[in-house]
């Protein structure tokens, strides 16, 4: 092919680019203006990475290097967390007292591949622990071992002690996996009944970017100061063709959303008995976030035989009362970008007697929105009403992108986008 064709070719594909990004540009500020009351916003600063609901509040990870708490009755927010010198990817939380249920002290990682420890009542930072050699991507605590894991673009799975968490010391590792050939982007684990010979305090599910799943039985070996959490290969999941955005397990079934288009459940361990798996959920976007809310523990599981899904810059809603059909109930639509996140949200009533279920969504169009589960789970063709109260939200052109490197500019690029990192 001479130069001058391929030059042609450059050209015209970069001009198709170019034509679509502007179509889909105009198609999200028509959205934005449409939706801007839908689900009673709350406008950040940056964009939402990673968020957790405790109470009123919620804690956000922000690409603007920060994490921030709001108040989600206000729209207030009432802390914001400064010290890492990159995005803010994942939150977490620990007993600043071991054993107390306390949760006082939030965990972050970041792209700064630092995980820090911050007191929740005064915002005040505790320690900074190198954790990884690129960004920290997950954060998964197992409060009764005392127990943090991280996962990170580095392709490794860490474990650290958090018996010293409330001291300005750094915390002690106790161990890695380093098998993943891919960024490790998803975490969950279960503890099982003791049964057999074999010691296994728990077992560790590990995704990676390119969808697969690593089983582990997690076993700790030695004592005090010579402490190590010894893994062994339990099994290969290989269920997805690219991302696993999400991974949630529960109830006997690991759920999984993905950025091949779908979301998959699977029984765990898998019963003998089950010749066929359960049918996939599929959309023509990717799907980044699954909320099952049969699994929640402020539900009824058999009042609520459903999960909410983010797809695109809609929420779906499925009925999987019969996990071999499961039933689309409706799509609502609310957001201008990416859904990323969906967090249940127990909310004190006004009566100040009961409480309401909400679900908060988080997107990358850097707002998260309020939804009431009930009307969330109306049938299809029912519509939401906008809060005429709610002032109009300020949509973003781009993220926050100052201070950063251009390959955290490129990894945040294609975050923003539909493409696999």
């Amino acid at each position: 092919m001479s130069n001058q064709l391929i030059t042609q070719n450059v050209k015209a594909e970069n001009f198709l680019r170019a034509e679509a990004e502007l179509i889909l540009d105009k198609a999200r500020k028509e959205k934005a203006e449409k939706n801007k009351y839908l689900g009673d916003p709350i406008t950040l600063s940056g964009v939402p990475i990673d968020i957790k609901v405790r109470g009123r509040y919620a804690w956000i990870a922000e690409n603007a290097h920060q994490a921030r708490k709001i108040d989600l009755e206000t729209g207030k927010t009432t802390q914001i967390y400064r010290g890492h010198t990159g995005p803010v990817t994942c939150l977490a939380f620990c007993d600043r007292i071991l054993g107390s249920g306390d949760q006082k002290i939030l965990l972050t990682g970041s792209w700064d591949m630092t995980i820090k420890a911050w007191d929740t009542d005064t915002k005040a930072l505790i320690s900074s622990t190198p954790a990884h050699s690129d960004f920290v991507k997950t954060l998964l605590v197992i409060p009764s071992l005392n127990l943090l894991i991280s996962g990170s673009s580095d392709k490794s799975v860490r474990f650290w002690d958090l018996s010293s968490v409330s001291t300005s010391s750094q915390l002690p590792s106790l161990g890695s996996i380093s098998s993943h050939t891919r960024p490790v982007e998803s975490l969950d684990a279960y503890i099982p009944q003791k049964s057999g010979p074999e010691k296994v305090e728990f077992v560790l599910f590990t995704a990676n970017t390119m969808g697969v799943i690593k089983v582990w039985n997690m076993a700790k070996e030695g004592e005090g100061d010579r402490t190590i959490w010894r893994s062994t290969l339990r099994d290969e999941l290989v269920h997805h063709r690219t991302r696993v955005n999400e991974l949630i397990y529960g109830d006997g079934h690991l759920w999984t959303a993905s950025t091949d288009d779908t979301i998959q459940v699977h029984p765990y361990p898998p019963p003998p008995s089950k010749e066929k798996p359960y049918p996939q959920i599929t959309h023509t976007t990717a799907f980044k976030a699954v909320l099952p809310l049969y699994l929640q523990p402020q539900l009824d599981a058999e009042a609520f035989p459903y999960i909410l899904a983010g797809t695109g810059d809609v929420i779906h809603v499925y009925d999987i009362s019969t996990l071999d059909e499961p039933e689309f109930v409706r799509e609502v639509e609310g957001h201008w970008h990416d859904v990323t996140h969906l967090r249940l949200w127990s909310r004190e009533a006004k009566d100040g007697k009961s409480r309401e279920l909400w679900v908060i969504s988080a997107s990358l169009d850097g707002t998260i929105r309020r939804w009431k589960l009930s009307e969330l789970l109306l049938p299809a063709g029912s519509e939401l009403e906008a809060s005429p109260a709610t002032a109009p939200v300020e949509a973003p052109n781009k993220p926050i992108l100052s201070a950063l490197t251009e390959e955290e500019e490129r990894e945040l690029a294609e975050l923003m986008e539909d493409e696999d990192v």
